[in-house]
């Protein structure tokens, strides 16, 4: 594998030097741009982009409109199983499979909200009015993707999966009965 390494080592680092030249760079100075334009539009009323500092960020659970239609703000685990094919995106995994009979269709799965996050969210905690954790942020819907420039308050959604299909696969799927007990669920 070092072999391999330094024989392709001078080609990987030119490689790498024309992306941050011709990527990198003009993206940074663009996104650069943006934000100034911005500041000078919207000046402190707006928080600034997410900097590795704590960031609190309030919503709520809510869906959206998508194609003249509404989109529900949760899914539930039936939707797994209707969408499998047997065929990668869409294969469930065997234990899955096998333990679907004894599953709970209704469980909640994921649920969204005008939680207005940017990339480097993912693993963020969603919490309650109450300090209770009720979902965890993975994702956002293909609208939530210019959420770096712009928030759209109709269209960008946060996506969080829900504690509930969490507890059910430890519960039901892998049998994580001493995780449970720490977790303090039955």
């Amino acid at each position: 594998m070092i072999v391999f390494a330094r024989s392709v080592d001078a080609q990987a680092r030119a490689v790498r030097k024309q992306w941050e030249d011709e990527v990198d760079a003009p993206v940074d100075a663009a996104s650069e741009q943006i934000a100034q334009a911005r500041f000078k539009i919207y000046g402190t009323s707006e928080p600034p982009d997410a900097n590795f500092t704590l960031r609190l960020n309030f919503g709520v659970v809510e869906g959206w409109i998508e194609d003249g239609k509404p989109v529900e703000p949760f899914t539930h685990l039936s939707r797994l199983f209707e969408r499998a094919t047997g065929q990668e995106p869409f294969k469930v995994p065997d234990s899955w499979l096998a333990a679907k009979p004894t599953l709970n269709m209704e469980t909640r799965f994921d649920l969204s909200t005008n939680n207005d996050i940017v990339g480097g969210n993912s693993g963020s905690p969603l919490i309650d009015k109450d300090g209770k954790i009720v979902g965890l942020m993975f994702d956002g819907n293909i609208h939530s993707i210019s959420g770096d420039y712009w928030y759209d308050e109709q269209l960008n959604r946060a996506v969080a999966v829900d504690p509930q299909i969490i507890f059910e696969g430890l519960r039901k799927v892998y049998k994580a009965t001493e995780l449970l007990k720490e977790l303090g669920s039955n």
